[in-house]
């Protein structure tokens, strides 16, 4: 008779997690091995929140042009900012890498400034005819022979009047002859009027014809004596071929100390009257030079 009874290795899965559990694992003195590792899952108030907070209609966007999937709000407006910074920094780099960019930059401010200057002496012409741009220039008014006069004393007079050019000697020059002056007088009113600009050093012994309350001189010193007041460093006489005045340096104008005998440049000083005679005061707006030191910040 046939034995119906069969023997298989096949184990069914209730077997082997009963089996499991009895079986135990020891080291190499006997003792039982307890697996400490710590497993960490989520509480079921946690996984609802995920839940929750997946579906709801802030938290996941739906895919398209206009949102990336699986990103919040937050998260979605911090990506396109940031590309949309690296896409200015690109597009600045193309931009600063253009051939003759700073030609052209330079040509357009200086076409503006000429356009700005323009604009000025034409309201200036409303005033002074003279400095009008439109205006001829008046050495086109002149006759050769007057021309050719006016020309010799500009170049004379340029080599005394530093800081002025001959073509500007000769436009002002030019100017006093169209109106009338003969050029002996044109010459030596010219030559008055461009020593005595602003921003000229101008002689001592004119420092009362000057209209304005700032001037610049040079000259020697000739005489020092002690201040009258803690606020004043300095006081003496200056002067030059022309003439010679009081000078004061304020002690607030840090200026360095001059010496009895030298020569020395004041350049912005301040003009001032006292019992009917001018005077310079040396102030913070002021700057002093030593030609015979060399460098005057030495």
């Amino acid at each position: 008779m046939r034995n119906r009874n069969v023997t298989s290795n096949e184990v069914s899965v209730d077997e082997q997690a009963f089996k499991n559990t009895d079986e135990v694992t020891v080291d190499e003195e006997g003792f039982e091995v307890v697996d400490e590792t710590v497993e960490f899952r989520p509480s079921v108030e946690m996984e609802i929140q995920a839940k929750v907070d997946s579906n709801h209609p802030n938290g996941r966007l739906q895919a398209g042009p206009d949102h990336i999937h699986g990103k919040t709000l937050v998260q979605e407006e911090r990506i396109q900012g940031r590309e949309a910074e690296l896409a200015s920094i690109s597009a600045k780099a193309v931009f600063g890498s253009q051939d003759g960019r700073e030609e052209r930059t330079r040509d357009a401010v200086v076409e503006q400034s000429a356009a700005r200057r323009v604009e000025f002496f034409k309201r200036a012409g409303c005033v002074n005819p003279m400095v009008h741009p439109d205006r001829a220039d008046p050495r086109e008014m002149l006759s050769t022979e007057q021309l050719g006069a006016v020309n010799t004393e500009a170049m004379r007079l340029a080599e005394t009047l530093k800081g002025w050019s001959r073509a500007a000697i000769g436009r002002q020059l030019a100017e006093a002859v169209v109106g009338g002056t003969d050029l002996s007088s044109a010459v030596v009113g010219t030559f008055e009027k461009l020593q005595t600009a602003p921003g000229q050093v101008v002689p001592i012994g004119k420092l009362e014809a000057i209209n304005r309350e700032e001037v610049s001189i040079r000259g020697r010193i000739v005489q020092l004596w002690e201040p009258a007041s803690p606020a004043i460093s300095q006081v003496g006489l200056i002067e030059d071929e022309t003439g010679r005045t009081k000078f004061t340096v304020w002690v607030r104008s840090n200026a360095k100390s001059v010496h009895e005998g030298e020569t020395v440049t004041i350049l912005g000083a301040s003009k001032n009257w006292y019992q009917g005679r001018v005077s310079v005061a040396v102030t913070g707006w002021s700057t002093v030079m030593f030609p015979e030191r060399g460098r005057w910040w030495e």
